[in-house]
């Protein structure tokens, strides 16, 4: 397929550029696969469209304060993007770097709170190794001194509101760099509701990288090489998975992240066993899915691999109709946006 087959129209005004006041006050746009029906509800009417004993996985995923700013010893400005942190060093991190002009091995970035980030050597055409050096643990002044990493696309700085509120309510791994927006439209309130009616929920941990914004620049859908993230699946989570196939009931993929990890972890029959690793799968139309049975998601940007991703799952054309009715009834786009419960 062409990745313009992906594309559509969608108005500026409709990108949400904050997250609504009440998480669970969304929009919840609901995609029936076999009938082809478009409804409308609320995110936080959620369980009426769930039953007891349905399964939902969520990524528990933290989002890093990755973004920094500090000053060369020139006085130029610098901003550190935090990639990943290397296995070998805890100080050690693969970064993104930013400045007027062109750093060099040994060049010094100083930050704020006496943090001092020295640049070690290209980790690969992109990106740097960066070493950083300071008087307290990196972890405490990194959460006191990080910017949210807002996706481009929401064409603002970061502000405190953004701290908690691009974060989920049930977020406890640290190191991704986008959340995982699917499950921020979750409250304490409705995951209690919800184990109420006997609705299970499990979690798993997929670190979102910078795979999530990098756009397709292929021609064919099919060229297109993705970014591998690493994860990891409890056993817990995995026996859930297993009674839940056992019962009969559906396993509901919180987010394009669960699901490709669901996914990529799962044999060729479908069993999802613990454990964790690196994954690179690229999902789309013509996919045969193994374990998701249905899926909530949100509106994802024209021609991405999430968009896809998502059409692979409940079928292009379905799709496609889906985000032209959304852009008509006006909701809301992106990480701060609504949502849709695909079954």
């Amino acid at each position: 397929m062409l990745v313009k087959e992906f594309d559509y129209h969608l108005p500026a005004e409709l990108i949400a550029r904050y997250p609504a006041p009440e998480r669970d006050a969304s929009r919840l746009l609901l995609l029936d696969r076999n009938s082809k029906r478009i409804c409308e509800s609320r995110f936080r009417h959620l369980s009426e469209y769930l039953e007891s004993g349905d399964l939902l996985v969520m990524n528990d995923t933290r989002v890093l304060p990755a973004r920094l700013f500090g000053s060369r010893e020139t006085g130029g400005k610098a901003e550190i993007f935090l990639v990943r942190r290397t296995e070998d060093a805890g100080r050690r991190w693969v970064c993104l770097l930013r400045a007027s002009k062109k750093f060099r091995d040994g060049q010094v970035i100083h930050l704020a709170g006496g943090m001092k980030a020295t640049v070690s050597c290209r980790a690969d055409g992109e990106s740097w190794l960066v070493e950083f050096e300071g008087q307290e643990p990196f972890e405490e002044w990194l959460e006191r001194e990080g910017h949210i990493p807002l996706p481009p696309y929401l064409q603002r700085e970061d502000d405190a509101d953004d701290r908690e509120r691009y974060q989920t309510v049930f977020s406890r791994n640290p190191g991704a760099v986008a959340a995982p927006t699917a499950g921020l439209h979750f409250t304490t309130e409705l995951l209690a509701e919800l184990e109420s009616k006997g609705i299970r929920v499990a979690y798993l941990t997929l670190h979102t990288g910078l795979g999530t914004f990098q756009p397709v620049r292929v021609e064919h859908i099919e060229d297109h090489r993705i970014h591998t993230e690493h994860y990891v699946i409890p056993a817990a989570t995995a026996e859930e998975i297993r009674a839940a196939k056992a019962r009969g009931n559906r396993v509901v993929a919180v987010g394009t992240t669960t699901t490709r990890t669901l996914e990529y972890a799962a044999d060729s029959d479908g069993n999802v066993p613990a454990g964790s690793g690196e994954a690179d799968i690229f999902i789309i139309p013509g996919y045969r899915f193994k374990v998701v049975d249905a899926m909530i998601t949100n509106f994802h940007l024209p021609e991405s691999t999430l968009l896809m991703l998502v059409s692979a799952f409940a079928g292009h054309g379905y799709v496609m109709a889906a985000y032209r009715e959304a852009v008509i009834r006006g909701f809301r786009f992106y990480s701060y946006g609504d949502a849709m419960l695909i079954g």
